[in-house]
């Protein structure tokens, strides 16, 4: 009894999470507000929200990760900022093997720093990976695009590489 009230409670959240991301705009905002009054209303709605979560999406496009160089912004302080986006996948905290069959799809990042042995799982869909502390010298970040399961989507990893000046301080916290 108790795992049939563990599975529709994980059901519900994991129909809940669907649900809002299905409310967020597919189409960039400036992209959208770049558009004249005119053609902004002759968007529909799926448009500009997508598709609805109530019907699964058939032949759903292939996921795919864009990814920016690093912001030079703050590297002679040791912070790195790495912009990236996903298309044809819905960034969330939904993991295993029952999410694999959610339309629309379902997916986070898996972020690795240097050839260390860890990584760490970003679900959290900000558009921007935040590295601080980070010693002089060069470096290399393996951005993967992966499924729920943690599985990387075809051809969906990303390396960008930078060097930290040797100004910048060892460690730095923000």
């Amino acid at each position: 009894m108790k795992r049939i009230a563990l599975l529709l409670i994980a059901v519900a959240i994991i129909a809940d999470v669907i649900v809002a991301l299905a409310q967020t705009s597919t189409r960039p905002t400036a992209e959208v507000a770049s558009l004249s009054a005119v053609e902004r209303a002759s968007l529909s709605a799926k448009d500009v929200r997508g598709a609805t979560p109530y019907i699964e999406i058939a032949n759903e496009p292939a996921p795919k990760l864009i990814v920016d160089e690093p912001l030079p912004d703050l590297l002679d302080k040791g912070v790195v900022w790495i912009q990236w986006r996903a298309e044809n996948v819905h960034i969330v905290p939904v993991f295993g093997k029952g999410a694999l069959n959610a339309s629309p799809r379902v997916g986070h990042l898996h972020v690795h720093v240097d050839d260390l042995p860890w990584l760490w799982a970003d679900a959290s869909d900000i558009n921007t990976i935040d590295l601080a502390g980070m010693p002089p010298g060069p470096h290399k970040v393996l951005i993967e695009l992966v499924n729920a399961n943690h599985e990387v989507f075809p051809g969906q990893s990303r390396t960008v590489t930078f060097t930290i000046p040797k100004s910048a301080p060892g460690s730095h916290g923000h």
